[in-house]
């Protein structure tokens, strides 16, 4: 199976090996959606897999420090708009649940244990234990937990290139929940992009529940694509259990945002399949809740349709995910065995610091 160099340019990577069934392809989808579909089902699947091994961790004491938050439901939204993008060329502030986004985006997963496993040799020198990564320098920004503040951030990297003169085809891409969408910092990030119409993409993961607040005592619009229209930019509403209205709802934020038509919102309704974090059961969901189009799960979604499509087989997926397995626990091991952090010898640098900012010793 191939994995994407970590600075390298991205190539499509498609479920390995790839056999194509007997039926024949659709002519409704191009050669270059079909790839990156591929590609995107690829970095769902193993998303999930390796949360569901971070899951395993932290539920059986000791090895991971701190909460795990998963992305089960919503590994197509984030894959969707993680392969638009280009490592070392656009800047990505991811959140919580993207996973799937930060993969697509080019992080290997061995940068990503390191850091749940609190290793000296992750991009965060053991100094964080789950979320908060990321590599600056190559437009990768770690996550900040005040929600809506990555927006500034994205916003403001862009601004400054543009300053610069170094802009060029840069886009920026962040992500909010639907609770997030709520905060003074979101709106004045927002306010921020569009008056300066920064080639920026939000996404706006509706998931139904700011942890146990449901949409209802949240806002009162109708949609909170509705919103768009406030800050003068272009908006949005996809179905975001479905991979390929994801892609298409991304690829054509991306395509505006370069050709200068200022920020995209894109607004995903979704159900969130799992708890706030692996610490919260969700006994505030109602059942029936689990039991509608939004609880779909994406992943069974999305395979469905490439191998109808003629785009994949059955065969393929099931020898991908048997390489996945395989990739993560032999990552797991490596990691396991390498160095914690020495307090002793650490010297406190604040992360802004160059040597905190790339993950290397100075």
């Amino acid at each position: 199976m191939t994995i994407p160099p970590y600075f390298a340019k991205k190539k499509p990577v498609s479920a390995s090996p790839v056999t194509t069934s007997s039926k024949r392809t659709s002519s409704v989808y191009s050669t270059d959606f079909q790839e990156q579909y591929l590609n995107a089902l690829y970095y769902m699947r193993l998303s999930r897999m390796l949360e569901e091994k971070l899951g395993a961790l932290y539920r059986a004491g000791g090895r991971i420090v701190g909460g795990v938050y998963l992305g089960k439901g919503q590994e197509a939204f984030a894959a969707a708009m993680g392969v638009q993008l280009r490592m070392g060329k656009d800047v990505y502030g991811p959140l919580i649940r993207d996973q799937a986004g930060r993969l697509a985006f080019g992080e290997p997963i061995i940068e990503t244990l390191r850091t749940y496993l609190g290793a000296a040799t992750g991009p965060m020198r053991g100094r964080d234990g789950n979320i908060h990564r990321g590599r600056p320098r190559e437009g990768y920004m770690a996550m900040i937990s005040h929600l809506g503040s990555l927006l500034s951030v994205v916003a403001g990297a862009l601004f400054a290139r543009r300053l610069k003169g170094t802009l060029g085809d840069s886009i920026g891409a962040t992500s909010v929940g639907d609770g997030g969408t709520s905060t003074g910092a979101f709106h004045e990030g927002m306010n921020l992009a569009a008056v300066e119409k920064l080639p920026l993409i939000v996404s706006i993961a509706n998931n139904q529940y700011a942890y146990s607040t449901p949409n209802t005592r949240q806002y009162a619009c109708e949609n909170l694509v509705d919103r768009a229209k406030g800050y003068g930019v272009h908006g949005e509403h996809i179905d975001a259990t479905d991979l390929a209205a994801c892609l298409t709802a991304f690829r054509g934020a991306a395509a505006r945002a370069k050709a200068g038509e200022g920020p995209q919102i894109v607004v995903g309704t979704l159900l969130r399949l799992a708890g706030h974090g692996e610490h919260d059961d969700a006994s505030y969901i109602p059942d029936k809740k689990r039991h509608t189009h939004e609880a779909r799960d994406c992943i069974e979604v999305a395979a469905k349709f490439a191998m109808e499509q003629g785009w994949v087989s059955e065969t393929a997926l099931t020898t991908q995910m048997e390489e996945i397995r395989r990739l993560i626990d032999q990552t797991v091991a490596k990691v396991s065995k390498e160095p914690a952090p020495d307090p002793f010898k650490e010297n406190w640098q604040a992360l802004s610091t160059a040597g905190l900012v790339e993950g290397q010793n100075p």
